[in-house]
């Protein structure tokens, strides 16, 4: 059968850098075929060329047997061909309706037809299990509802390939699997999906076959049978991976993070913080997990004084940094991986070695009497780019060329590097590749292992129970119950995640083993 799209040796180079080495990909009508490789694989850079984003220096494209040449995404809308970005391409101030018809906009009499337009939309959303508010602004609506009225766009514009490049990095689990309910509605409704990740556990779960990349080549395509995520990853990163680390067991130490009773405001009314207390030993993980919005963020802006708290202490290694200007928390000893390493991590206009030592700047042996000593900066970041392993290792470029691992590993290095006596890391593997994944791990073992207190906030349930000693569940701004890592499982952890007690859960739990 022909492929209802194939490529045949896709060449992509930009400045320094062959993105795409002779690519062959083909997709089957009906099918999830899935992406996957390691960030600067060459799998965003091949869709944006199928897209018509950007153009191939060699190679041809063909879609339904056909060569064809696509110049802009108009021409691939024409062709039947839609994209999903990862950063949603909407106008925050405009409503669902508008951002779904923008350009295409349905006229009567040279006036926009916003009847046919919505009864059409919300035919599409009834028939694709799409819920969607088509009245409401975008910038009132949720990550995973912004998606959806992502992917009504696209069937909107007609199309039959959808394109999903990560469509899951910032989902919470529910969302996640909201999302593959709607992938199969698609599927069984005859169109084609291609789903752009790194999550392997996902991929394995939804595709039909799997397509693997790396340095920008093609290593292999596995059928759904066949894949493991063993397989997957050795092809991902050319050797075997080892994501299950497990901290081995070690004796605390001395209480080095103390929250007692603290109450903040949230950005909702289901994320306020109220009366959350819990201790960080020196030589201890504590994980917090939990469904994104019920108070993780709000907890970790208080604790690094982005957040005012309105009741409560919080105490490092005794001394009082409660409502501290972030900067004084620092010295206080504290270190900071943020959850979003764009807007809070890094400054993305500034070279590698501008951000390894924005937080070192005004010390020894960086500087001296307020006068920048260059020699030492370039010494230092020179340093960490090798220890860190961050890619292209070159300090000198801007920090916005580099993949998202790279710059994810750019921020893990200033800040632990700090060697500061708590080190508060909040989802610091999200939207990173498998091998950065794993070395990311890796460090906060090593770190622990130096006798450092670690909090860790992740939404990832087998990254919490894998690293963590202790975890601690939240929902709805409260602390429902903390428990040994060895005590966890993904069902006790579901069932507190979704407001149960740990007892209650934990009773649960055992009536199910038991029946």
């Amino acid at each position: 059968m022909e492929p209802i799209v194939r490529m045949t040796g896709i060449v992509k180079q930009f400045p320094n850098v062959v993105a795409l080495k002779g690519v062959d990909f083909s997709v089957q009508k009906g099918e999830v075929h899935s992406l996957v490789g390691e960030n600067g694989a060459g799998k965003s850079t091949l869709m944006n060329i199928l897209y018509g984003v950007l153009q191939p220096d060699l190679g041809e494209v063909y879609i339904h047997g056909r060569r064809q040449t696509i110049h802009s995404a108009r021409d691939a809308m024409n062709l039947g061909i839609g994209m999903v970005h990862q950063e949603f391409m909407l106008a925050p101030a405009m409503t669902v309706l508008e951002n779904i018809i923008l350009g295409f906009e349905p006229n009567r009499r040279r006036v926009v037809d916003y009847d046919a337009a919505r009864e059409r939309i919300t035919a599409l959303s009834a028939e694709y299990g799409l819920a969607i508010r088509p009245d409401s602004r975008i910038i009132d609506n949720s990550v995973g509802e912004a998606q959806r009225v992502e992917i009504i766009k696209a069937l909107y514009r007609g199309a039959e390939v959808l394109i999903l490049d990560e469509p899951t990095a910032v989902l919470t689990p529910q969302e996640t699997e909201d999302l593959f309910k709607v992938i199969r509605s698609l599927k069984e409704h005859g169109k084609t999906v291609i789903f752009i990740s790194h999550k392997l556990q996902e991929v394995l779960a939804i595709s039909d076959r799997i397509t693997v990349m790396r340095d920008g080549r093609v290593q292999g395509t596995l059928s759904a049978a066949e894949a493991t995520k063993e397989k997957i990853a050795t092809l991902m990163v050319g050797r075997e991976v080892f994501l299950n680390i497990r901290a081995p067991e070690r004796e605390k130490g001395e209480v080095v993070l103390d929250v007692r009773g603290l109450s903040a405001k949230g950005r909702r009314k289901l994320s306020d913080l109220k009366d959350v207390s819990f201790q960080v030993h020196a030589g201890e993980i504590l994980g917090i997990a939990g469904v994104d919005g019920n108070g993780q963020s709000e907890l970790v802006e208080v604790l690094t004084g982005l957040r005012r708290a309105e009741q409560g202490e919080v105490l490092v290694s005794g001394r009082n940094i409660t409502n501290l200007a972030p900067g004084e928390i620092r010295r206080q000893g504290v270190a900071h991986i943020p959850e979003d390493r764009n807007r809070s991590g890094l400054c993305a206009d500034l070279t590698v070695a501008d951000n390894l030592i924005a937080t070192k700047l005004r010390r020894p042996p960086l500087s001296k009497k307020g006068i920048i000593r260059g020699q030492a900066v370039r010494e230092l970041a020179s340093k960490l780019v090798d220890e860190y392993d961050i890619r292209p290792g070159n300090y000198r470029i801007p920090a916005r060329n580099l993949s998202g691992g790279n710059r994810q590993k750019v921020v893990v290095a200033r800040e632990v590097s700090e060697d500061a006596e708590l080190l508060i890391a909040a989802h610091p593997t999200r939207g990173v590749d498998i091998g950065s994944i794993e070395f990311i791990r890796s460090i906060l073992i090593a770190q622990r292992e130096e006798g450092k207190a670690i909090l860790l906030v992740s939404a990832d349930l087998e990254e919490i129970m894998s690293l963590s000693d202790r975890i601690a569940v939240m929902f709805e701004g409260r602390i429902v119950g903390i428990l040994p890592a060895s005590e966890a499982n993904e069902q006790v952890l579901g069932l507190m995640m979704a407001g149960g007690e740990y007892r209650r859960a934990q009773r649960e739990e055992d009536e199910v083993v038991e029946a």
